[in-house]
């Protein structure tokens, strides 16, 4: 065998095939995420505040160890860096959001 082919098989061998079905490429819209842990897990739930219903639902959740906890927020702090580079800062509120939300707007009536 020539040894370019066996680095080729090896190269290929360590590809990784991801699958994204249709509806996963959809996504769930989220805009508040609670975070829990423990010494071996991080608990990360996905939920949607909609303006006027004081219930608001868990959308998703994930759970993952702590070291891809870490990777992920490096991910998501190159991630944010990319994004404010492109279109400038990312405005943030300092305190915790206050519930129920209205989202700023007035309530309307039926």
């Amino acid at each position: 065998m020539d040894p370019k082919d066996d680095k080729k098989a090896n190269k290929q061998g360590n590809q990784l095939n991801i699958e994204l079905s249709e509806e996963t490429a959809e996504g769930i819209y989220s805009n508040l995420a609670m975070i829990a842990h423990s010494s071996s897990e991080f608990v990360i739930d996905f939920i949607r505040l909609m303006p006027g219903v004081p219930k608001a639902k868990v959308k998703s959740r994930i759970v993952i160890t702590p070291e891809h906890a870490k990777r992920l927020l490096k991910a998501l702090e190159d991630n944010v860096n990319k994004f404010e580079k492109t279109y400038g800062d990312i405005k943030s509120v300092e305190e915790a959001p206050k519930f129920p939300m209205n989202f700023g707007g007035t309530m309307g009536e039926a």
